[in-house]
This record gives structure tokens, sequence and C-alpha cells, in this order.
């Protein structure tokens, strides 16, 4: 049992599969949902505070690097671009913007890509923790439930 947990926190760790790929692996191999999410949280939020801090960062040193710079720039500009918009948007609602980006349990909205989007933004770290976390457990147990066969997934999108 020890190995399973330990797959469903390595899982929840990489880009763009996070909790949700977690979960569907929990579900393949039987595991309670109450530990999966646990453990599964855990491993998704590790890299977060990593993410928020040296993104921006990373982008800005890359963006002067003679073979990684037209990239690193793209995605800096690109960032803080649609990001302002979002702003602009959702004004006072950022935080439940963030919350719902990363509640869609598609791939690309998961807790990288929304701590990236607050780095960005120079969000406030704990509200952007707290929306995350809120996400991700919500993304969690949207995807375990249609793992189970409790909510069909297909027809709300349209399948």
């Amino acid at each position: 049992m020890t190995k399973k947990y330990f797959w469903i926190f390595f899982i929840s760790m990489l880009p763009l599969i996070e909790i949700r790929g977690a979960v569907l692996y929990a579900s393949t191999q039987s595991v309670p949902l109450l530990p999966a999410m646990l453990v599964g949280l855990l491993g998704n939020m590790l890299p977060v505070p990593f993410i928020f801090y040296f993104a921006r960062k990373v982008l800005v040193w890359g963006s002067q690097k003679p073979l990684i710079g037209k990239i690193f720039t793209f995605f800096l500009t690109r960032g803080e671009s649609a990001g302002k918009k979002l702003q602009a948007k959702a004004g006072r609602g950022l935080y439940v913007a963030l919350f719902l980006f990363v509640a869609i349990p598609l791939p690309g909205t998961g807790a990288w890509t929304g701590i990236l989007a607050s780095s960005l933004l120079d969000m406030d770290f704990k509200k952007s923790v707290i929306a995350t976390v809120a996400g991700v457990i919500s993304a969690g147990i949207i995807v375990y439930l249609a793992a189970a066969g409790i909510i069909h997934l297909g027809s709300a999108l349209g399948g």
C-alpha cells in the first residue's frame, strides 16, 4: 500500500497531470478517496512555494540569455498581459477567479499554472495558496466522482 501512496504523491507533483492524474490512479488501485486526496494534495502543493517565489525570477533571468531569451520573454510578457486582463475583469474577485481556474479538471488549469499566474501578477502568497488549495481539492473530488461513475463529465463538457 505504501508504494501506491508514493505513486499518488509523485504523480500529483507532475505539471499538467497533478492531482487529477493521481486521483485517477488511486481510483484504479482501489485507494480510498480521503487518504488519496490528502497524499495527492501534499504532493500537488509541494512545488507551489518554489513556483511562486522563483518563477518570475527564472523568467526574467532567462529572458536575458541568448538561446532561451525569446521564449522566456514570450512567457513573461504573455503571462503578464493575460494576467492584467484577468485582473481588470475579475477586480476584487481575483482570488475567486484563481480558485475556479484551478478547480477546472482539465490539463493546464491546475496548481502549477494558477500559482504561476499569481506569481506573475504579484498576488498575495497566502491568499493565492488558499485559493489554489481549494481549487485542487475541488478538482480532485470532481475527478474522483467522475472516475467512480457518480458524475459524467462527458455530457457536461458537450460530449
